[in-house]
């Protein structure tokens, strides 16, 4: 694991990790060192099972830092917006699963941020915008991308143009947060969350956080390959075993309302 800014801590829980953004005082808004931070943490993680990111203060992010706004010119823009698409898709692309925590403003690149990470906790008090067309702005750090796959295009249009905000159960009904909790418990329950993930097979793990995603994205034929390819590999794992035996035998977890 690389040497982080000021703005991220890094603690761990036994064999789950958690990230933990701290700008409150600008609600953890990104600027490039925390955007860099996190790409390089991402890139070269720690040996976890899996990762917790939440954010100090009522707030998990209002976006891009604005006072880190400068007038770049076309070339600038366009690396910085990629240095910004990179760190994001080292999260996504991260073999080990990160579960995001929002509360309070997730807005602009904190929407982006938390759409990067595979899972989303958000406790009752956050809050979801893209106010960057209201500003003369378009969204830099994949937002077009990453959200429209979450609620749809439509939505995401309607964001844009309109500046409309959704509540975090709004958010919940549209598939854009996958579990609502009182504010307060949203770490908590990413911890559970976390420990859950942390006793499957760590080749299942990696199935669904690398090959699941690119299965989604190919045509019908190919990714009826991938899985079978995927399946075979995942079967045969020594935890697949223990497990599978676990189950066939009684003592294993079973399916519960």
């Amino acid at each position: 694991m690389t040497d982080l800014p000021d703005t991220l801590h890094f603690d761990t829980d036994g064999d789950i990790g958690i990230l933990t953004l701290d700008r409150p005082h600008k609600r953890n808004a990104l600027d490039d060192a925390t955007v860099i931070g996190l790409g390089d943490f991402f890139r070269r993680p720690p040996a976890v099972a899996a990762i917790v990111l939440n954010s100090v203060g009522d707030h998990f992010c209002a976006g891009l830092d604005l006072s880190e706004l400068s007038d770049r010119d076309a070339v600038a823009g366009l690396h910085h917006s990629r240095m910004w698409h990179a760190a994001m898709n080292a999260i996504t692309d991260s073999a080990i699963p990160v579960i995001a925590v929002l509360q309070g403003a997730v807005i602009g690149g904190g929407l982006e941020l938390a759409s990067a990470a595979h899972l989303r906790v958000a406790e009752d008090t956050a809050y979801f915008a893209l106010p960057e067309g209201r500003r003369g702005l378009f969204v830099g750090g994949g937002a077009s991308v990453r959200v429209p796959r979450l609620i749809g295009l439509s939505r995401v249009q309607d964001m844009m143009l309109t500046g409309r905000s959704f509540s975090a159960a709004e958010a919940e009904s549209l598939g854009l947060v996958n579990y609502l909790v009182a504010a307060g418990e949203g770490t908590g329950r990413a911890k559970e969350l976390a420990r859950t993930i942390a006793g499957n097979s760590p080749v299942t793990n990696y199935a669904v956080t690398q090959a699941l995603p690119r299965i989604v994205e190919s045509g019908r034929d190919e990714g009826y390959m991938m899985e079978a390819l995927m399946a075979t590999v995942a079967q045969s794992s020594t935890e697949a075993k223990d497990l599978m035996r676990a189950f066939l035998d009684g003592t294993g977890a079973k399916v519960t309302r």
